[in-house]
């Protein structure tokens, strides 16, 4: 299948929904419903939807609970007190990482801080922070206190990356001449992976080598890219990353956060961290000893034991993202973007106003497209909404519709643009 054969007849989208080698996943999910059928569900990047395998999962802990109380930290297939083992090696393959370079734990920004702690180190003259503007407030928030936290002042500290006068998304020349701009000063180059509001997937390769270059260390937040975007983190040479799993990752609201830190960090005695118990020497955990003694890898950074019920929900979905692949769900996610964009852009042609601020490179963006509205768009959201469209606002003016790989169908993409030119 190729974009450039695309055409805007409904035979069509069904066409390439019997062609869709992931369409029977589709059927794994639960769709809310709107006036009896399933909404057309577009906020993925917001929440995914709940696999209708995570009740048996959910279940199984139960019923582990139930027989075995306490005891069921050491008891059965997968015990409580390994059970962040069980998640690695799935979770290292979403992110392009080493099994031991990955934990699920806690949520996303308590890990951002718990890994800000350890990398972001300011000394001296090095003590600024080159970060996206307009990144998601969470991480505005985290480096805006960090910073605090440190002595020095936000607007002194912070190095923020605006797109050109007249332009919507940053471009990565911009970004490497900022961190070059700025290289005697940076102590950290934290980017998010996509953007929330604009969907720009950022180069984070050249992002890493630049910002090491400069002599900073490099993070990212991958809440809007785990799962929608395909990564290297450790080839990549990053230096630590956080995501959490409920967006592409469909691992229940407020699910567990998942946190990278590359293996050359994995036993360096210099790195401070605000440690718990259960990243202690697992050989020597029930021993109660004084010493905090880290496990290497990001296990290390463990604060607690694992969140065994909503990490079981998030189980439920890696074991379906094993089975399907990231270079699958990759594959099909290109298509279906470009898709959605075709159909936009040729109501635009017919006289419609839908202004797509996401990159029109599939290379710079996952499975979504925001749609800048000017001063009709709360109006034009609550029309949607009313129709059976499940898709996300954000302020001041921009819908977000995410067109899902795992569940979402050509036909739905084709009903979504229907309604856009129904409505003028």
């Amino acid at each position: 299948m190729n974009p450039s054969t695309f055409n805007t007849t409904a035979k069509y989208a069904r066409e390439l929904d019997a062609k869709d080698a992931l369409r029977a996943y589709r059927e794994q999910f639960y769709f809310p419903q709107h006036e009896g059928e399933k909404v057309l569900y577009f906020c993925g990047n917001s929440l995914g939807l709940q696999p209708k395998n995570t009740r048996a999962y959910l279940e199984k802990e139960l019923l582990h609970w139930e027989k075995e109380g306490v005891e069921g930290h050491f008891r059965g297939d997968m015990p409580w007190k390994d059970y962040h083992h069980f998640f690695s090696a799935l979770a290292a393959k979403i992110v392009g990482a080493k099994p031991e370079e990955v934990v699920i734990m806690n949520t996303l920004t308590t890990n951002l801080h718990l890994l800000l702690v350890s990398f972001y180190r300011p000394a001296g003259k090095r003590f600024k922070v080159l970060m996206e503007g307009g990144a998601f407030p969470s991480d505005q928030y985290a480096i805006e206190s960090q910073v605090k936290f440190h002595g020095y002042q936000p607007e002194e500290a912070i190095i923020e990356v605006e797109p050109r006068a007249g332009e919507d998304i940053l471009r990565t020349e911009d970004i490497l001449s900022a961190i070059e701009e700025h290289k005697d000063e940076l102590a950290l180059v934290m980017f998010g992976g996509v953007n929330y509001y604009t969907g720009q997937y950022f180069d984070l390769e050249s992002i890493t080598k630049a910002g090491h270059e400069a002599g900073a260390t490099v993070g990212f937040d991958l809440a809007h890219a785990a799962g929608n975007v395909p990564m290297q983190l450790h080839d990549w040479n990053v230096d630590f990353a956080v995501w959490c799993t409920y967006k592409y990752l469909n691992s229940s609201p407020g699910g567990p956060g998942g946190a990278f830190v590359h293996e050359r960090h994995r036993l360096n005695p210099d790195l401070p961290r605000f440690a718990g118990w259960w990243g202690h020497n697992e050989e020597e955990r029930f021993l109660m000893k004084k010493g905090f003694q880290p496990m290497p890898g990001a296990a290390g950074w463990q604060l607690s034991n694992a969140q065994i019920f909503s990490m079981a929900a998030h189980k439920a979905s890696l074991d379906m993202f094993e089975e399907v692949g990231m270079a699958a769900l990759r594959k099909k996610s290109e298509l279906l973007t470009a898709y959605m964009q075709f159909l936009i852009e040729d109501l635009n042609k017919k006289g419609h106003q839908f202004n797509i601020i996401t990159p029109t490179n599939p290379k710079e963006r996952g499975c979504q497209l925001s749609i800048l509205t000017g001063a009709n768009g709360k109006p034009l959201h609550e029309y949607l909404t009313n129709n059976g469209v499940i898709s996300d606002w954000r302020e001041p003016n921009v819908i977000r519709v995410a067109p899902v790989p795992m569940y979402n169908s050509f036909e739905d993409v084709y009903r979504f643009v229907g309604l856009l030119e129904k409505y003028g």
